[in-house]
């Protein structure tokens, strides 16, 4: 199955982007495109820059994740 690849990380919201999309960097510098999927979208509807999250990655593409869940 595609999802047993996909990976875990946290990161920081560090901008908004149009189409509720943000900008996010993982502890180590990377930054990539972030998005929710799904009725989810409602929930986050609040990200800031500063935010930290949650977020999913694939080895296939690096530049993309989605946002799971807003850690405190």
């Amino acid at each position: 199955m595609a999802g047993d690849e996909a990976f875990k990380v946290e990161g920081r919201v560090i901008e908004s982007l149009p189409n509720g999309t943000w900008r996010a960097e993982l502890k180590n510098g990377h930054r990539l495109t972030a998005f929710v999927a799904g009725k989810a979208k409602k929930n986050f509807a609040g990200l800031k820059s500063g935010d930290k999250v949650k977020l999913q990655l694939t080895p296939y593409d690096l530049s993309v994740g989605r946002i799971l869940v807003e850690t405190k």
